[in-house]
């Protein structure tokens, strides 16, 4: 079992957590990530990234947003709780080099898996624009940890409440514009944004790489569950991933996968909810 060692409420569903894990944080590499369960008896194994390690400490951290009956289990327990379940780490790790200028987009808590990367490249000597972007100002994240990471910061909020009231798309496009181009963009967050972000660069030319969290069981590649096409190739993201081109991903196929099981995720929070 695996402590928890520092728990901090990042947003009204937002929780991040610092948790023992001596193995796993003298291994990880950025872009690599965690399967947790809280229950091993009746609870799922869901997929986490590693946002952070601290080998002296031997603890991880990790981010995640209250959406299902895992996450909301997992958001009940605190410092001194223990999760019962964690192996890592797994996936393969980003691949990091000096390429000359990066632009790093992070959409809501895709921001999190996004700072180990974005730090990584700027120690290779890349010039590194971060681009981060929630729905309103609340639900911005690691704002002052990617400010110290990056040569440029941009802020968007759907609504205007903070930084530039725009989509990611639109600073990034900038970005493509500019001359010389990015050599690489690197983009993180809820499948729709990655899959505009990937049109965004298309017409420029700029290879881009994005982060699938998709349906998983077992990590291994055993269970099939998180297969996505990607340039027309079956792969699985827990163990070709979680990095794909995203110019050859079809993300539509990937969200309706996404999608199978809403219904029974709806039927277990209510569950859940009604027992409180």
């Amino acid at each position: 079992m695996n402590r928890i060692l520092c728990k901090e409420q990042l947003s009204e569903s937002v929780v991040l957590m610092r948790l023992e894990a001596p193995l796993i944080a003298r291994e990880r590499q950025p872009g690599q990530f965690i399967i947790l369960q809280v229950d091993v008896h009746y609870g799922e194994r869901i997929p986490l990234t590693i946002a952070n390690a601290d080998p002296e400490e031997g603890s991880i951290t990790i981010v995640f947003q209250t959406v299902g009956r895992t996450t909301q289990l997992l958001a009940r327990l605190g410092v001194g709780d223990h999760v019962e379940a964690l192996v890592g780490p797994l996936g393969t790790p980003t691949h990091i080099e000096k390429v000359g200028s990066v632009v790093c987009v992070g959409g809501g808590i895709g921001t999190a898996p996004l700072r180990p990367i974005a730090e990584a490249l700027k120690a290779a000597g890349n010039h590194v624009t971060i681009i981060l972007g929630a729905r309103t100002k609340e639900l911005l994240i690691f704002e002052k940890e990617m400010a110290a990471i990056a040569d440029e910061l941009v802020i968007c909020t759907d609504d205007g409440s903070y930084g530039r009231k725009a989509l990611v798309t639109e600073p990034l496009v900038e970005c493509c514009q500019r001359d010389p181009k990015p050599a690489l963009a690197v983009a993180i967050g809820p499948p729709m944004m990655m899959k505009f972000c990937a049109e965004a660069t298309r017409p420029y030319g700029v290879h881009t790489v994005v982060s699938l969290n998709t349906i998983m069981v077992d990590g291994t590649g055993m269970c099939g569950g998180c297969r996505v096409t990607v340039g027309n190739e079956t792969k699985f993201v827990c163990v070709d991933g979680p990095e794909f081109d995203g110019h050859l991903v079809d993300f539509d196929n990937m969200i309706n996968r996404l999608d199978s099981y809403k219904k029974q995720e709806r039927d277990h929070v209510c569950k859940l909810e009604n027992k409180q």
